[in-house]
């Protein structure tokens, strides 16, 4: 009996599973032996009883909840030996592991994975998937959540954001690295992978008709057939206009031509579909014609004028006065409408060019230094009349002194207005 006890003895010693105890750090499996809401037991191959309590129990308690005896769960060993003589385990480290490896696999496999919001910041979301946390850049928005401000207003913009805070988002991890702790999903690849079908239909030179959903510095975005585009400020009318909302409002629906499509970019024109008024601008307009013009906005360089709805022109600074102008403003203000005569036409590059020198007329920057001549001339009569009765006044014994004087005030009257 001793003879064999011995030799089991020996082959546990060689075989040395009996020594195969877990480490701190390591995932194990253990089977439910006891559980209240406090902590759950765990007995870890027969070899040893563990503890999951406190945080590490609490942490992921509505995943460990309704756990039974025989039921087998992971957990992490965070401690060999409590006041108990058990093992330390936790719950919280396993299911970080746990997340980790799925969330690897999302990122391997491309899939599409569910996640809620939790918090905004003014560069994007803060997400959480299995028990991890991500960033959702602005960037990587769909069109249907992007925020749209415009002047690019950044406590507008975070409002937006924060509007989304518990709503639920359908992304796919771009990047993931446990060692960083860093996470990246988008929710706008989704949406690409989505338009692929709808947008392999299109090409360019296609006309659509759409809905104008918002309105921004540079442009337009008109959303159709579950696509959306954009129309650069430049592509809506052939005039110049300061803001898309001159013309556009949202809601409003229009149509126009696909341009360029790069990848899910969708860029239109709304001016290719209207005939291009330069072309026939030779039968409106000659050079040397005289025109009624408004000034739409005045800049250091000068006027940009508007002859009729569709034709635009400039008065270059140079244009606006024989000498050199120092202040446009003094010139002419937005909204006056003024005489213009047409210096040069360029119908290829849209340009018009307008004078006011050219009319051959006095102009508001000249004006200051002829009223100040008029001035000098009302000051002579002026001066006559004082001297005169000074004359009638006096003594008949001095006819000279009146000869000497009245030749000098003739001279000085005839010399204004030379000066």
């Amino acid at each position: 009996m001793t003879t064999q006890t011995t030799s089991e003895f020996e082959k546990l010693l060689a075989e040395g599973d009996y020594l195969n105890l877990p480490q701190i750090g390591d995932v194990v499996e253990g089977t439910v032996i006891g559980s209240g809401r406090r902590e759950i037991r765990l007995d870890i191959g027969g070899i040893a009883t563990g503890v999951v309590r406190g945080r590490e129990l609490f942490a992921e308690s509505s995943e460990y909840a309704g756990l039974k005896p025989g039921e087998k769960i992971e957990a992490t060993v965070m401690d060999l030996e409590n006041e108990n003589g058990e093992l330390e385990l936790s719950f919280r480290f396993a299911g970080q592991a746990k997340a980790w490896e799925e969330i690897r696999r999302l990122f391997t496999t491309g899939e599409a994975v569910d996640t809620k919001i939790i918090e905004a910041n003014k560069g994007g979301l803060i997400v959480r998937i299995q028990h991890i946390t991500g960033f959702l850049p602005v960037s990587q928005l769909s069109p249907d959540h992007y925020p749209r401000v415009s002047g690019g207003d950044k406590t507008k913009i975070l409002e937006k954001l924060k509007s989304y805070i518990g709503m639920t988002m359908t992304v796919r991890v771009l990047d993931a690295n446990e060692n960083d702790e860093k996470l990246i999903v988008s929710e706008k690849a989704i949406w690409e992978d989505k338009q692929k079908n709808v947008l392999s239909s299109y090409a360019v030179g296609s006309v659509i008709e759409g809905e104008v959903t918002a309105l921004a510095d540079f442009g337009a975005f008109v959303k159709f057939d579950s696509l959306e585009g954009l129309v650069h400020i430049s592509e809506i009318a052939w005039q110049r206009i300061d803001h898309p909302r001159d013309l556009l409002k949202i809601g409003e629906t229009v149509k126009a031509s696909v341009i360029g499509i790069e990848g899910s970019k969708i860029f239109l024109s709304m001016k290719k579909l209207i005939t291009d008024p330069w072309d026939n601008v030779g039968e409106r307009y000659k050079v040397g014609d005289v025109v009624k013009g408004t000034i739409l906005k005045v800049n250091p360089f000068g006027f940009f004028v508007e002859l009729d709805a569709e034709i635009h022109g400039l008065a270059h600074v140079s244009e606006l006065a024989n000498g050199p102008v120092t202040d446009v403003g003094q010139i002419g203000k937005e909204g006056q409408v003024m005489d213009f005569k047409i210096v040069s036409i360029e119908p290829k590059d849209h340009r018009l060019g307008l004078s006011l020198k050219g009319l051959g007329t006095q102009t508001a920057a000249e004006a200051p230094a002829k009223e100040e001549t008029t001035e000098a001339e009302a000051e002579a009569p002026a001066a006559e009349e004082t001297e005169t009765p000074a004359t009638e006044e006096a003594p008949a014994e001095e006819p000279a002194k009146e000869e000497t004087e009245a030749p000098a005030e003739e001279t000085s009257t005839e010399e204004q207005p030379t000066a």
